[in-house]
């Protein structure tokens, strides 16, 4: 397989090229436009706005049958402190399930990268790591011991995290991974029983990776947290889904 990587392509013409079976890896497509294409098959995961597909303007369409889907999705949309709470509460009881799951299926299972994606564990990780960045430094402010060591930082931060006392190196057992993830989850918990909605509305300064002039406030920060409890547990579901069925390239 031909790979193209940090590339600056922006403003590129792509004409009369087969892009069949190419995979799209963190890359930037706003502002594309396509004409006469062939898109029959294809599967995209992202953040995806203002996409038109033959005039028809997809977000809206995509956001109904999500929720439909996931009724527990549509809690997001409810930033008050109740809202957080009701959120949590129910990704806690969605991630404990698929705990539970992991642990009848076969050993080695949470190591697993299916198509280059984090394995389970390393999910885990990265969700202690969003905690410690929203919450912990955003929402509460601290500034020591903030970060577990072992945490996985998205790959646009990965350079930058050992400044923040990440050890790319670090390789903890399943059990500490969980037991820490379990650790974080209570701590949000514990949080929000005990924030006002004054404070919740407090201005609050954003993790380092994040544009440090863009406004923030405290529940804002929380939300952040629980919209990654969301998206990662689909990632991972869909992931342990491949592993079951044996579809999916494994590592």
């Amino acid at each position: 397989m031909n790979r193209i990587e940090n590339e600056d392509l922006r403003g590129a013409q792509i004409r009369g090229v087969d892009l069949s079976g190419a995979q799209f890896r963190e890359v930037g497509l706003n502002g594309v436009r396509m004409r006469g294409v062939e898109l029959g098959g294809a599967d995209i995961d992202g953040d995806i706005y203002g996409l038109r597909i033959n005039g028809v303007e997809v977000e809206p369409l995509v956001e109904a049958e999500l929720n439909r889907r996931h009724p527990e999705r549509a809690l997001l949309q409810d930033r008050t402190v109740t809202g957080l709470r009701a959120a949590l509460e129910a990704f806690d009881r969605m991630w404990e399930a698929t705990y539970e799951r992991v642990a009848s299926m076969p050993p080695g299972t949470v190591d697993v990268s299916v198509d280059e994606e984090w394995s389970f564990a390393q999910t885990l990780r990265h969700l202690v790591f969003c905690s410690d960045g929203w919450l912990r430094w955003g929402a509460q402010g601290r500034r020591e011991d903030v970060f577990w060591p072992a945490g996985v930082p998205h790959s646009a931060f990965a350079a930058d995290a050992p400044a923040l006392g990440i050890d790319p190196a670090a390789a903890p057992s399943y059990d500490e991974v969980l037991e820490v993830r379990r650790r974080r989850v209570r701590e949000v918990r514990d949080f929000l029983d005990a924030v006002t909605s004054e404070q919740a509305g407090s201005p609050a300064e954003p993790p380092p990776w994040m544009d440090q002039s863009e406004p923030f406030v405290v529940a804002q920060c929380v939300w952040v947290v629980l919209t990654e409890e969301w998206h990662h547990h689909s990632y991972a579901t869909r992931d342990l889904d491949l592993v079951d069925t044996g579809s999916g390239s494994s590592t």
